[in-house]
């Protein structure tokens, strides 16, 4: 755990969909750090300008790497940057379908998106779920005695400590949300942390319960706001979670953890652990 954001797992994932070489792989954390940090609600000029500067340098990457996969079509069916090749304007076959495709532009801000979402949000989901079993050590026992219980458990981890703070919404028309007037074109900002620990919504919202059931909580979002890559983050969580309860029997944090020090985004720079 002490790699904290660097997020191994999550991020060879990301670069298997993407069909990355392992050896192109190095700045890919960088770009997806960079990008995402300059989505906080408050910027500095220096944030801004890196966000931007990533953009640039990712999409110049893939440019190549789509022309690469072009002369050299991938065979494995799995590999989303083929798949969406193929349903976009490059397919050889694209001018004679008729069928609506992906726009260069729309193909390459698909991958970004899929970097982004994969990497720190799912990052920082594991890391918030480890430091959540270490504060609540009888709820570590009870998910080591029963594994089955790892579904609620991350959905409790994701109510909990969600990875994603904020949502943002613009209102398109003028409305008022209680007593608040809000004008049509508004730029808003949803807390998705304060709704996960809504007590109308859950009995005793501060307390850790790996059996909560129902759990509504909005940490992936609702409806056609879900997120894109909630089902890959899940399935991340319960792996490395499970596995991590199951194959140790002690797990301790050995040293000060720190913070991301984000608004958006929840989760550590550094949080070092022993296992045993």
């Amino acid at each position: 755990m002490a790699r904290g954001r660097e997020g191994g797992l999550e991020l060879q994932l990301i670069g298997d969909l993407l069909g990355v070489p392992q050896s192109e792989r190095g700045p890919l954390r960088k770009w997806s750090l960079t990008i995402l940090g300059a989505l906080e609600p408050v910027l500095k000029r220096e944030q801004f300008d890196a966000g931007v500067n990533s953009v640039s340098e990712f999409k110049d990457y893939l440019t190549k790497l789509i022309a690469e996969r072009q002369r050299n079509p991938s065979t494995d069916g799995r590999e989303i940057l083929s798949i969406l090749i193929n349903a976009s304007e490059f397919a050889s076959d694209s001018a004679a379908s008729g069928a609506e495709r992906l726009s260069e532009l729309e193909l390459l801000h698909n991958c970004i998106f899929l970097l982004n979402a994969g990497h720190e949000t799912t990052t920082n989901l594991i890391g918030n779920s480890v430091d959540l079993l270490l504060r609540n050590p009888d709820a570590r026992a009870e998910l080591a005695e029963h594994p089955d219980l790892i579904d609620t458990a991350i959905e409790e981890f994701l109510r909990m400590e969600s990875p994603n703070q904020l949502g943002n919404r613009r209102a398109v028309r003028d409305t008022t949300l209680g007593d608040v007037a809000i004008p049509a074109g508004s730029y808003v900002h949803l807390c998705i942390a304060a709704a996960n620990r809504d007590p109308a919504q859950f009995h005793d919202p501060d307390r850790l319960d790996i059996r909560r059931s129902p759990n509504r909580n909005l940490a992936f979002g609702l409806g056609i706001h879900a997120c894109a890559g909630m089902s890959l983050a899940r399935m991340e969580a319960r792996i490395a979670i499970g596995k991590l309860v199951q194959r140790f029997a002690t797990i301790e944090r050995v040293g000060d953890f720190v913070r991301g020090g984000r608004a958006r985004f929840r989760g550590f720079l550094h949080f070092p652990v022993a296992v045993q």
